[in-house]
């Protein structure tokens, strides 16, 4: 017996959900830990060199078992046809209609919902690793900065570069809008979002700042050539995860990103940073302040 375990995620013109996934990867543990071998298929764009259905041959399996999703239209049809001379077992699927070819043509369907009929999702089981929750905090164009302006270069760097590591990202603005849901409404709203995060990557100031008073560390990136106004409130915090617009774009960016990311994630930068969301910051309103009395006493 050798299985192959296929979902919506096998398909090139599919979807890779997390529900799917998560369901095919406990369908393939289920059989491992039954003594069941198997492989499972996936679309060329979803994980590139893994087995495709197209390169998958039917000859090699006695069983398809198809996992999650709706069983529904044309391409699970397709698998029917292709896959014609093995047994075809369709679980934790939603049955729209139970005399659609796409249901009918599995010898055994094991429905999550149908007609008559609901039980747990399959994604509800298996195990899920722990992974950092990182912040990502852009800055916008920036034109005052002139030809200094590095912004596109190294945010396309640094956004490679997250999408390297395993990490669930949350992209985050600054820009406050109570009008669209996407958006925080206030700063008290944007710093319990930071509040929550493992880590966060920011090329913005107040993505910066924002961090630091949670305590929560962020690997500062300047996109501006020669240092700008991130670099400058780095010293002032004295945090040191730092990368400069230079130190981005130079053949050595991806492994100081590598170190600091790191770096941020240890129990030494969350120490730093829970000390820096205790500092005072009160220098510039009492200068203000000053200012104003002074103002006030020569009237």
């Amino acid at each position: 017996m050798r299985v192959l375990v296929t979902g919506w995620p096998s398909f090139l013109h599919g979807e890779a959900t997390a529900g799917d996934v998560q369901s095919m990867r406990r369908v393939s543990a289920a059989l491992t830990a039954a003594g069941i071998p198997s492989r499972s298929a996936w679309s060329p764009v979803f994980r590139p060199g893994a087995l495709t259905l197209e390169a998958a041959d039917p000859g090699d399996f006695t069983h398809l078992v198809f996992a999650c999703g709706p069983a529904h239209g044309p391409q699970v049809r397709w698998l029917h046809e292709k896959f014609a001379a093995c047994r075809r077992i369709v679980v934790g699927v939603s049955v729209i209609d139970g005399d659609d070819a796409a249901v009918t043509g599995f010898h055994h369907v094991l429905a999550r919902d149908g007609p008559n009929e609901s039980t747990v999702d399959l994604a509800a089981g298996g195990t899920l690793a722990p992974v950092p929750v990182a912040g990502v905090v852009l800055a916008p164009g920036q034109a005052e900065y002139g030809a200094r302006r590095q912004h596109d270069q190294v945010h396309r760097e640094v956004t490679t570069w997250v999408n390297e590591r395993d990490c669930a990202p949350v992209p985050l603005d600054t820009r406050l809008d109570g009008t669209d849901w996407r958006h925080c409404a206030t700063p008290d709203q944007f710093a319990a979002i930071l509040r929550r995060l493992d880590v966060v990557v920011s090329s913005r100031l107040h993505g910066v700042v924002f961090a630091l008073r949670a305590g929560t560390p962020v690997l500062a990136v300047d996109p501006v050539a020669g240092g700008g106004k991130v670099s400058a409130q780095v010293s002032a915090w004295g945090w040191p995860a730092l990368l400069t617009a230079d130190q981005v774009c130079d053949s050595g960016g991806k492994a100081r990103f590598a170190r600091w990311w790191n770096w941020c994630l240890s129990d030494e930068a969350s120490r730093h940073a829970r000390t820096c969301a205790i500092r005072t910051t009160e220098k510039l309103t009492t200068q203000l302040v000053s200012i104003l009395r002074e103002d006030r006493a020569n009237r």
